[in-house]
């Protein structure tokens, strides 16, 4: 009976930990390079802080229009007097036979009074104010560039640190196969030493470089996860999440000359990496390519808009020596009543009275405060003219260096896969001469060596190549979350 129960509980625990062990994998999330992007527009903060600057700049051009528009104020006024101001006459004044001396209290004012106005102005001409519109319309261009090119820069964040993760878990990938062949051929070799067909010595060196591996292991498993932790930080999610994600796509399975034949997690990282579908086509001559960026790079265009900027704002300071003038009118009601107080009371009780003008002020002299903030609205002009200039020269610097770039990296790729084939032909011949007692435990191991140096650099070469076009990418203003289905759209206002 005993023993029944037991089995019962022991069956019991085996299907619970069953049951945790499936929730555990169910937990785990696959994330592609394109839901990286999604999350990342959605929940960057980055991005939020730029697209409220733009609202910002929205509200700062309506309120740049109200000074073009009419200013209407209404006021009205309630009073009551609880001891009414009284003042000394001459009685003479109301009584011809009194005495030059005497003096009479005389009553001003009611027990209540009621004022009502209403007051009109409206600017004329006034130069400074519609500088000010266009200066303010000037800078919501700038914080929509702004926008832009946030979301400019976070895509190309997301894709960095996305191809930086897939990097580390393919060091990951081949440091494991290492792990395994050398296990594999130390095997071998222990059976070779037992049938005297192999020294102690060649089992001690393979023994060695297992016990240098198994760290090299741990570390690039650590190396995946900072991968991880740095991608979902950059996406908005927590870094603590790093352990349940695993991303889709690998860089040795990746064919960038024949983007088609490529699997579909390989295919979807090209195209959301900013790969076209001819898998990189023959860039335009340097010319060409660097006026483009010129054109629509976003870090160009801001420093562009910024010196307009400048400009309005220098106007807007010579503005200062202009003349205003302004229509102005007013209406007003009064009315004063004794005893209960009624609302304005009758009519013979209230008075009103309006009037209208023109208002030309003209600013003589202002201590040479107009001629101080002239010239520094120049100097910053200045200055922003010559950011402009810089930011123009690191472009073309930028472009052109990109440009290279991704031609001899693409180069590199080609040559490293014909590295990787020759790498894996050598070990597999090292691995059979050794078996068959023609080759030396030397031999298999710097074949191993060879074949993962190769397989690496291959990945290396065609994780270089993916960093450069996306680098080119953003330099030339090209950035696209997805070559048709994820909208930039959060960077239009």
């Amino acid at each position: 009976m005993k023993l029944r129960t037991a089995g019962v509980v022991l069956l019991a625990a085996g299907g619970a930990a069953s049951a945790l062990g499936a929730q555990e994998v169910a937990v785990r999330e696959r994330l592609s390079l394109g839901r990286a992007l999604e999350v990342a527009l959605a929940e960057s903060r980055v991005l939020r802080d730029a697209r409220l600057g733009l609202s910002v700049a929205d509200q700062q051009v309506r309120e740049a229009w109200a000074n073009v528009m009419p200013s209407v104020r209404a006021s009205a006024s309630y009073q009551r007097n609880l001891r009414v101001q009284q003042a000394f006459l001459p009685a003479f004044i109301f009584d011809p036979d009194a005495p030059p001396d005497e003096l009479v209290p005389v009553r001003f004012g009611s027990d209540n009074t009621w004022q009502a106005g209403l007051t009109l102005e409206q600017p004329l001409f006034e130069y400074g104010v519609f500088i000010g519109v266009g200066a303010a319309a000037r800078y919501r261009s700038l914080e929509a560039e702004r926008v832009r090119g946030a979301v400019h820069d976070l895509v190309t964040s997301v894709r960095l640190a996305y191809l930086e993760a897939l990097l580390r878990m393919e060091e990951v990938r081949l440091t494991e196969q290492s792990v395994e062949r050398v296990r594999r051929t130390l095997e071998e070799t222990r059976a070779l030493n037992r049938a005297g067909l192999a020294s102690d010595y060649d089992v001690l060196r393979l023994e060695v470089q297992l016990a240098n591996l198994e760290p090299n292991l741990v570390r690039a498993r650590n190396g995946v996860l900072a991968a991880k932790r740095a991608l979902l930080a950059t996406i908005g999610r927590d870094p603590r999440d790093a352990d349940r994600v695993e991303l889709e796509g690998s860089l040795n399975r990746l064919d960038i000359t024949a983007v088609a034949s490529n699997g579909p997690e390989e295919r979807g990282l090209l195209r959301y990496a900013g790969l076209d579908g001819e898998g990189g086509a023959a860039w335009q001559d340097p010319e060409a390519v660097s006026s483009e960026a010129l054109e629509a790079r976003s870090r160009v265009q801001q420093a562009r808009l910024a010196v307009e900027l400048e400009r309005a704002r220098l106007k807007a300071q010579w503005a200062e020596y202009f003349p205003k003038i302004t229509l102005f009118s007013s209406y007003n009601i009064t009315a004063q009543e004794n005893g209960a107080p009624e609302f304005f009371g009758s009519a013979r009780q209230r008075a009103s009275f309006a009037f209208a003008g023109l208002r030309v002020e003209l600013p003589v002299f202002l201590g040479f405060s107009r001629d101080a903030r002239v010239q520094q609205a120049k100097a910053t002009l200045a200055q922003a003219e010559a950011r402009l200039q810089q930011a123009e020269f690191e472009t073309v610097r930028e472009v052109r260096d990109l440009v290279e770039l991704v031609d001899e990296s693409r180069r590199r790729v080609e040559s490293q896969r014909q590295a990787v084939a020759q790498a894996r032909r050598g070990y597999e011949i090292a691995s059979a001469e050794y078996r068959s007692g023609l080759g030396s435990q030397l031999q298999i191991t710097d074949a191993e060596v060879a074949l993962r140096q190769s397989e690496f650099n291959y990945s290396q070469a065609v994780y270089d190549y993916l960093v450069a076009r996306v680098r080119l990418e953003a330099a030339l203003g090209r950035v696209e979350a997805d070559r048709g289905s994820i909208v930039l759209g959060g960077s239009s206002p």
